[in-house]
């Protein structure tokens, strides 16, 4: 999925290199270069506005200009403030010391939520855990047959109380549940809506109030690009997220996603889905 933007940024680093000397105006250039790589990657206009100044500042505190290989200097700054934004390597999930540990799932209906739940049932399974994949969406259709189809496919415990019952009781009493089937994990998947509601964020604003998950789990889909930091952004306003799943990191996305839920949510990027598989999640 990086593909694109690391190209971008490549060409702009090979123009950058070759500046033997630094002047105020061919290293503005060289941040339009950047900036110009970054917003086709399709990285949130502000966020790039605020790298962009990062860099600026990195570079005046650094005295690029007066160094040797000022060109070199700037990629090197570019490629530390990047880091600082993505983390310089990945956040593992809390789990509890005292079972059952509970994570969220949320995010907008169609962006792989139920199967990204399945995935990391998988995932803790093969880890040692024994996860309860919990299906608290009744409001599209066939969800929770869905999901218990992605637990059968799995291998691992699946519960729900039909498509009538109300989502917050069904995540109160997956505790229990989780208890008698001796489980350890609690995978719970809420239900996504079209596009951000009040109606769908009373409800996850309820589940985290009475459940209160060890993580939170924005789901989102890679391809969307804008409109998924636009919806992370709504989401965090609500909940306090713990970190990202990105969806289809496999498709032909323009990596900037990933950038910007980053920077605008302040959580991390904890595992992205490369394939349809159930056991196509990685650590990011």
């Amino acid at each position: 999925m990086f593909e694109s933007l690391s190209k971008k940024l490549d060409n702009a680093f090979r123009n950058i290199r070759g500046l033997g000397k630094l002047t105020e105006k061919n290293m503005k250039d060289s941040l339009q270069e950047i900036r110009m790589a970054l917003l086709e990657a399709d990285v949130n206009y502000k966020v790039v506005k605020q790298f962009i100044q990062d860099v600026t500042d990195a570079a005046i505190g650094q005295h690029v200009i007066e160094s040797i290989h000022p060109g070199q200097m700037i990629v090197k700054i570019v490629h530390d403030e990047l880091v600082k934004i993505m983390g310089g390597k990945n956040e593992p999930l809390r789990i509890s010391p005292n079972p059952p540990t509970i994570i969220m799932m949320v995010g907008l209906q169609g962006q792989g939520k139920t199967t990204s739940a399945g995935k990391l049932a998988l995932m803790l399974k093969h880890k040692g855990h024994r996860p309860l994949l919990v299906g608290a969406d009744v409001y599209r259709p066939a969800a929770v047959k869905q999901l218990e189809v992605v637990a059968g496919h799995a291998g691992v415990e699946s519960f729900s109380l039909g498509a009538h019952a109300n989502p917050v009781d069904i995540c109160v009493m997956s505790k229990g549940e989780a208890q008698l089937r001796n489980c350890d994990v609690i995978i719970l998947d809420t239900a996504g809506r079209l596009h951000v509601d009040e109606e769908m964020m009373a409800e996850v604003r309820q589940i985290h109030s009475v459940v209160k998950p060890h993580e939170i789990l924005f789901v989102a889909n890679a391809m969307v690009g804008q409109d998924a930091v636009n919806s992370a952004k709504q989401f965090h306003d609500t909940l306090p997220l713990t970190g990202v799943i990105l969806t289809q990191m496999d498709g032909d996305a323009r990596g900037g996603a990933a950038i910007s839920l980053i920077t605008v949510t302040g959580c991390p990027i904890k595992f992205v889905g490369t394939g349809e598989k159930l056991d196509a999640l990685e650590a990011f």
